[in-house]
């Protein structure tokens, strides 16, 4: 017996007309391209989205077309996050910081029909446009185009593409299950694979996101995703804060120290989300000019490990709490925040700060278990290391024109990180599975070495990989990055390590690098460090 409620269907559309009918008047500021601060409201922005739907209906862009964006965070890139998938459209966020090839192969791969983007991109979209065979039309994400060098025949200002009255719009009505957004992986091998999100999946990970045991947001909050907008849909703080009446704040494309800080105090911003790197820019500008950041209440530290000195110098100094989250383009992203229990109230100070540096615990929605090789779940204590996977209602099933499967008989998803999870929930990254050190048969983790050299206050970054050894099979190089206003020797490096890991997992050398090769996505490129030092001899 089905139950007799309303079927109604869970679309992307209904988070901005709640906005717009509850919440008109809240701000949505936004620093754009040309380094201008922007202001308008949720109506407002709504407003501007009907007119962007029209606009793309008028050349004949139909449900289930892909539109491209290379865009920094700002209020034309979210009233495209609107107008795309509401009219049943499929929004393509690209990554700028991909290579060349890579953009023009997922742009191809996905046959984008439109590409809209910013002024500081239109070099990179002059050199990839011939190559781009299925886009048909051009916006740059500004008022006028006269003034740049543009070598494009089909190509128009957004302002002006917009610019006409909006007819009456009613939302238009799908299935929840249609797809809304497509967001591709960056891997360190092989082509980007396409994850493509629903209506569904982003309405229930937003709703997800914003409870208080997760992101905590609320019509109180002001909301500042500094992770990009193409960043697997800026980790649904974009659509969590119209959904809740937040105010939003887009910190555009600059995001060193001074201006995360400027925009932070300037907004009142409560909350915050990002990489590791940016907030350590923020702390190191902070430290330099005694500044602080008296509104915010929660930064949020994802896409890579964030070392416990960094969660407890925020603590200290500026009493900020870092959130501790895990995720993966593959999951829309958000897996798991860490937060403390209540059980964790009369803990030490040291205990607390060694549970925050856990990726934490899955949130409602999300169902995680370790396995070993052979996939026998591994016991929940805290010690034993496995394979991580996950399941959910926002986890892919697939990649997009990919026919391999990728998830088991059961219907988990392999993650590739290796973890442990002790009995309260709290998971921790050990590894990549393809990053862990085997040495002597047993496992060393590549991760808490970093974070631990991090703690040095002369290192900046730093990136442990294995190398082959004859004896042990492989052992760990550490190569790090050292602030250059301090000396810094081998022994006094590798002397900071005695006491806090086992003798044996101490790297056998240290090897000092001007700079560390990342990802787009900001990630270390540990296969080209391995690639690069496998015959490197210890002295």
């Amino acid at each position: 017996m089905l139950g007799l409620m309303q079927n109604r269907q869970l679309l992307v559309s209904s988070i901005i007309d709640f906005a717009d009918k509850n919440y008109g008047d809240v701000e949505i500021v936004s620093k754009t391209d040309s380094n201008q601060v922007h202001r308008y409201s949720y109506s407002e922005a709504t407003y501007r989205i009907k007119k962007l739907i029209n606009a793309l209906k008028n050349i004949g862009l139909k449900k289930g077309d892909k539109v491209a964006t290379l865009a920094w965070n700002d209020h034309r890139h979210f009233e495209l996050y609107y107008a795309i998938s509401s009219m049943g459209a499929i929004l393509h966020t690209i990554n700028p910081r991909l290579f060349e090839e890579q953009i023009i192969y997922i742009s191809n791969h996905a046959e984008d029909s439109i590409l809209f983007f910013d002024q500081s991109f239109a070099n990179l979209v002059n050199n990839i446009s011939k190559k781009l065979v299925s886009v048909k039309k051009y916006v740059i994400m500004k008022s006028e185009k006269s003034d740049l060098n543009i070598k494009l025949d089909n190509i128009i200002s957004y302002e002006n593409f917009i610019d006409h009255k909006v007819k009456d719009l009613d939302w238009p009505n799908f299935k929840e299950e249609e797809a809304c957004s497509l967001c591709y992986t960056s891997g360190t091998t092989g082509n980007p694979k396409g994850v493509l999100y629903s209506h569904k999946s982003t309405l229930l990970h937003a709703w997800a996101t914003s409870m208080p045991d997760t992101l905590c947001i609320s019509a109180s909050s002001v909301v500042m995703p500094v992770v990009p907008m193409f960043h697997a849909n800026a980790w649904g703080l974009v659509y969590a804060a119209p959904m809740t009446g937040a105010k939003l704040v887009l910190p555009g494309s600059d995001l060193d120290g001074e201006s995360i800080y400027k925009i932070i105090n300037d907004e009142k911003v409560t909350i915050s989300a990002g990489v590791p790197t940016v907030w350590l820019m923020l702390l190191n500008y902070m430290d330099q000019n005694r500044g602080s950041i008296m509104s915010v209440k929660n930064l949020v530290i994802g896409g890579s490990a964030a070392p416990k000195s960094m969660i407890k110098e925020f603590s200290d100094k500026y009493n900020v709490t870092v959130l501790h989250a895990w995720g993966m383009t593959e999951m829309s992203p958000l897996g798991t925040v860490c937060r403390l229990l209540p059980k964790h109230n009369d803990l030490s100070i040291a205990s607390k700060f060694d549970l925050k540096a856990k990726q934490g615990r899955a949130i409602f929605g999300v169902e995680m278990k370790i396995t070993d090789d052979s996939g026998v779940e591994m016991p929940r204590d805290g010690k034993s290391f496995g394979n991580l996977k996950v399941k959910g209602p926002w986890v892919a099933e697939a990649y997009y024109k990919e026919p391999k499967k990728i998830l088991d008989e059961e219907g988990w998803f392999n993650t590739g990180d290796v973890a442990t999870i002790d009995p309260d929930g709290f998971m921790q990254i050990t590894d990549r599975s393809k990053d862990v050190i085997k040495s002597g048969g047993e496992w060393i983790s590549s991760i808490d070495l970093e974070n631990i050299a991090i703690g040095h206050e002369k290192i900046l970054e730093a990136c442990v990989i294995g190398i082959p050894d004859t004896k042990w099979d492989e052992r760990p190089l550490l190569l790090i990055v050292q602030d250059k206003k301090s000396e810094l020797t081998k022994k006094e490096v590798l002397d900071f390590f005695v006491g806090k890991v086992a003798k044996w997992w101490i790297p056998d050398d240290v090897i000092f690098l001007e700079e560390l090769p990342h990802t787009a996505t900001g990630k270390l490129l540990k296969s080209k460090l391995r690639d690069e030092f496998k015959n490197h001899k210890i002295v």
